[in-house]
């Protein structure tokens, strides 16, 4: 099991991202724009070219990050981040999704996604918003 952390901003994912990479150098891994989401409407320019995800190595980790959609009330700093968890399975997976959602609330249940992930995300009843992830390398 691996975690890392996500961040989400108001439209500064890019600029966020490049001025991390000056830093911590290496290249970005994924870069998937708004408008690449399958089967989704046309959006707006300004939205099409907001960032769905990115990532960054950073020595053995990965920070994550993402625009806020504009189906959503824009983020503040000091809540704007996920804990994401790499899991070794769909058993696993499950196991700690379900049970992070007891007294918590379910964001995007558990499904396989486009992207090839068996994917969910959940707030606990702590208020932090976990996002859980298995990806069968195998078939990947």
């Amino acid at each position: 099991m691996k975690a890392n952390i996500t961040i989400v901003y108001n439209g500064q994912t890019e600029e966020a991202f490049n001025f991390y990479r000056s830093i911590f150098g290496g290249d970005f891994g994924r870069l998937s724009r708004m408008s690449e989401t399958p089967g989704a409407p046309p959006l707006p320019e300004d939205q099409a070219n907001k960032i769905l995800f990115m990532d960054l190595p950073i020595g053995e980790n990965m920070l994550m990050g993402m625009d806020c959609p504009a189906s959503i009330p824009p983020v503040n700093v000091g809540n704007n981040f996920m804990i994401t968890i790499d899991t070794a399975s769909e058993v696993e997976n499950t196991h700690l999704f379900n049970k992070l959602a007891e007294g918590g609330d379910i964001k995007m249940p558990l499904a396989h996604q486009f992207w090839g992930a068996f994917f969910g995300m959940v707030t606990d009843k702590f208020g932090i918003t976990w996002m859980l992830s298995y990806v069968n390398q195998e078939q990947s």
